[in-house]
């Protein structure tokens, strides 16, 4: 499926992931750039503690741990691990406790993501279809096409896509036929008659004129028809959407009789204008490259389903105005408040255009087909109001709603995987309650759900049976993920791990296994396999270097801090300096987390590892460090996402404020030297802090910052600000530019002048506002020449965070 940007970028990603398009082979991570030097692992400080320079070194000195892990079709485990002192990838497996790479020549056997039927398998690797049974692989089709997401048929055959079209292969034959194909061009006009007086009078006076331009061509026509009809063998004709339309995306029935098509109209998704410098072009001239569009400049594209029926050709349109609130806005009183401010805003059109719902973290397609010819789709609203779990007719388009979830906020792009859990019967996931929970259809009865509680269910897999689901929750605490497994008929929940950290499953395609992969606060991934029924993991892999683990970290305590706002606490890592001595008075820095929708305090390994080993050097240099999932965060549940909803940055800022009183009250903090950093929507953090709350910190580090809103992508922002043509009074409310007047506190701006996903441009346009508001001796500024929003050198990240170690010794001690 196409995948929307994402947001905020996590700046400290432990590798490169790479996302799969359903029935899709899962390519292996990217190449990581930034391999320069052998990291030494003795660079340590008096105290022991590794050193900055270490700390901001290759990643490789802390693990290569095991990334996109997988039972492959012969039961073993596989996964991917980069090459010592490389930027490559090697697919692995193990031989008793041993990892062992498997050779190239034996790559094409060994991969996931494809589909399975029975005991056959079937995947799609360097453009090939390729199907597994027995333990024996073989290679069905090879062109210079590009074959993808293989789908097993209910006759055998499988069906995959190449290019705009769909193709079938016999297994037990290897004859490759053309199923159906679409052009987004006019169906050609074949032979008409004449136009216009003198071609129509022409053709009455002149027999040769008839014959030669007109009977003769029609009679052709006519047999070439009766020609391709009456021949089993002959290809179909292409179904023609015209010009002007873009496929998006096909969805054929298991029984190979119907396919949807989904179109928009074709149009550009950037503009000449989104374009950004490299100041280091390879030819020592500046390159100019192409960016993202910006979310001022972003309209709905609405989509349109046909549904053909493959059979006798008919097409139809889906009936979308059969969805309940298509035609109703739902932003209405926000329109209405902007207009009493004085803002034009754009007016209200039905029917809201609507999409394929959009997951930013699955890989499944938003059209199911059951078994016996049926259609599901999750569909959304473009405005983020609305998601919409339907059946279609197939006879008529007309479409039953089985699930509408409505969100004044916004529909949560996350937690939306669902499915046929019979001929009659859907699942699928919803935050209705509140929280992401799990829940059953009868096509026509009432939902069912699977659990209740104040905790989040993710990664549902669907048992071999359809008996159970398995899946990963924060049952008992916020911060600590384990995997479940729960009876659908009864509803009864079976902890299946019990491991206190995060924990995240793969399951065997037997279901016999579970393959986990399981981190802490103080140590990095592993693999560990178990039995699928519970009982005792055993650890597969041991890829943490001995450097790491005999260093003294500081281990961060999880605390709930009361909030002086809602009736949830705040939760938060607080790191302490060794001999902690509460008769003092310490200085404090606060980490603000990137992502904005994001879980940081949790007792796994963080995404925020450099972050996490800089807060314990920050502890033994004698500060108390905070670490604060401020409302908007993950994992804590609805009204905790949507909470910024129209207001970014003031409700973080509020519980930034609980958090510096509560380390003030119970660590002995001293609030007049508390510091705060962050980058991307932690940079952005940084901002609003410091201009709406001058107070509060005393010094502070924007990294890669979001300075206005308006500059970002739109398929984040729209969720939560609306659109700037709609909701100018959110943008000016939350985009730091229009607050930076009341900065007081010392500054640091620190951006990548290559980053494509927060503009270059958000901090020099910050700059010129700070500027010519004479902030001269409250701000300085950093730019990264080589550096995209994810930084990827050694050296810019020691750079970066020597600035800010140095920003807060002068300023809080």
């Amino acid at each position: 499926m196409r995948k929307a940007l994402l947001p905020l970028a996590m700046s400290v990603l432990l590798s490169a992931c790479a996302t799969t398009e359903q029935n899709n082979a899962v390519p292996a991570p990217k190449a990581q750039p930034a391999i320069q030097v052998k990291a030494n692992v003795t660079a340590r400080d008096a105290s022991g503690h590794p050193t900055l320079a270490q700390i901001m070194a290759n990643p490789q000195w802390i693990a290569r741990s095991p990334q996109q892990p997988f039972f492959g079709t012969d039961g073993k485990v596989y996964f991917w691990q980069q090459r010592k002192d490389s930027e490559l990838y090697d697919l692995m497996t193990l031989n008793g406790d041993k990892a062992v790479q498997v050779a190239d020549s034996d790559r094409y056997r060994h991969v996931p993501g494809g589909v399975w039927q029975g005991d056959r398998y079937a995947y799609s690797y360097e453009g090939n279809i390729y199907l597994a049974q027995n333990n024996q692989v073989r290679q069905l089709t090879g062109s210079n096409e590009r074959d993808s997401k293989p789908q097993f048929l209910n006759d055998g055959r499988i069906a995959f896509v190449r290019g705009d079209a769909i193709y079938t292969v016999t297994p037990a034959t290897g004859l490759v036929r053309l199923l159906a194909a679409v052009e987004m061009k006019d169906k050609p006009e074949g032979v008409t008659g004449p136009k216009g007086y003198l071609a129509t009078e022409q053709k009455k006076l002149l027999h040769w004129v008839s014959k030669k331009y007109y009977d003769d061509p029609k009679a052709k026509e006519e047999q070439q028809q009766a020609l391709e009809k009456a021949n089993p063998t002959a290809n179909p004709q292409p179904f023609y959407f015209g010009k002007g339309r873009r496929l998006v995306e096909m969805s054929l029935s298991k029984d190979g009789k119907h396919l949807l098509v989904v179109t928009d109209n074709d149009r550009p998704d950037r503009a000449k204008k989104d374009i950004m410098p490299n100041y280091l072009g390879k030819n020592g001239e500046i390159e100019i490259r192409p960016v993202r569009q910006r979310v001022a400049d972003w309209q709905p594209n609405p989509q349109r389903f046909t549904l053909i029926d493959l059979t006798d050709r008919h097409r139809q349109d889906l009936q979308l105005s059969d969805l309940p609130g298509i035609n109703t806005d739902p932003l209405a009183k926000v329109r209405a408040e902007n207009r009493k401010a004085g803002y034009k805003v754009t007016p209200f059109k039905g029917p809201r255009a609507v999409r394929l719902m959009e997951d930013w973290g699955w890989s499944q397609s938003a059209m199911q087909w059951s078994d016996d010819g049926k259609l599901a789709l999750l569909l959304e609203a473009q405005d983020n109001k609305d998601r919409w779990l339907v059946t279609a007719n197939l006879s008529n388009g007309h479409l039953t709603t089985q699930n509408r979830l409505h969100d004044d906020a916004w529909v949560n792009y996350d937690y939306n995987d669902f499915g046929w859990l019979s001929n009659d019967q859907l699942w699928f996931q919803s935050e209705q309650s509140g929280y992401s929970h799990l829940y059953v259809k009868p096509l026509t009865g009432k939902a069912r759900q699977l659990g209740k509680g104040a905790w989040v269910v993710s990664n549902p897999v669907l048992s071999k049976d359809h008996k159970s689901f398995y899946f990963k929750a924060n049952v008992k605490h916020p911060g600590i993920y384990e995997v479940y497994k729960v009876d659908i008929a009864s509803g009864e929940r079976t902890a299946l791990t019990d491991l206190n950290g995060m924990t995240d499953f793969v399951l065997s395609p037997d279901n016999s296994q579970l393959l986990l992969t399981h981190s802490s606060v103080l140590h990095p991934p592993e693999l560990y396999a178990m039995a699928a029924s519970g009982g005792q993991p055993q650890q597969l892999t041991h890829t943490v270097s001995k450097a790491f683990m005999d260093s003294p970290w500081v281990a961060p305590k999880i605390i709930a801090i009361p909030s002086s706002h809602t009736a949830q606490p705040i939760y938060a890592k607080v790191y302490l300096p060794k001999n902690f001595d509460p008769s003092k008075h310490y200085p404090a820095v606060v980490f603000n987390h990137g992502a904005g929708y994001l879980q940081e305090v949790h007792m796994g390994w963080s995404d925020y590892f450099r972050e996490f080993m800089f807060n314990s050097l920050l502890a033994t240099h004698g500060y108390v460090v905070m670490d604060m999932d401020y409302r908007a965060s993950k994992g804590y549940g609805r009204d905790w996402r949507t909470a910024i909803y129209r207001q970014m940055g003031h409700p973080e800022v509020q519980d930034l404020k609980d958090g510096v009183n509560y380390l003030a009250s119970h660590y002995s903090v001293d609030k007049s030297r508390v510091g705060t950093y962050g980058g991307s929507y932690g940079g952005f953090l940084t901002f609003m802090s410091l201009y709406t709350a001058p107070d509060l910190f005393k010094a502070g580090a924007a990294l890669r910052p979001v300075g206005d809103w308006a500059n970002y992508n739109a398929p984040y922002t729209s969720n939560i600000l609306n659109l700037p043509g709609n909701d100018p009074i959110a943008y000016k409310r939350s985009s730091p530019i229009y607050f930076a007047q009341n900065l007081k506190s010392q500054l640091v701006i620190m951006s990548g002048i290559l980053d494509d996903n927060v503009f270059f441009q958000d901090s020099v346009r910050m700059l010129q506002r700070l500027i010519e508001l004479h902030k001269t001796n409250d701000f300085s500024f950093a730019p990264y020449p080589v550096e995209h929003h994810g930084f990827r050198q050694p050296s810019s990240w020691q750079d970066e965070y020597q600035r800010i170690y140095n920003l807060m010794e002068k300023n809080l001690k």
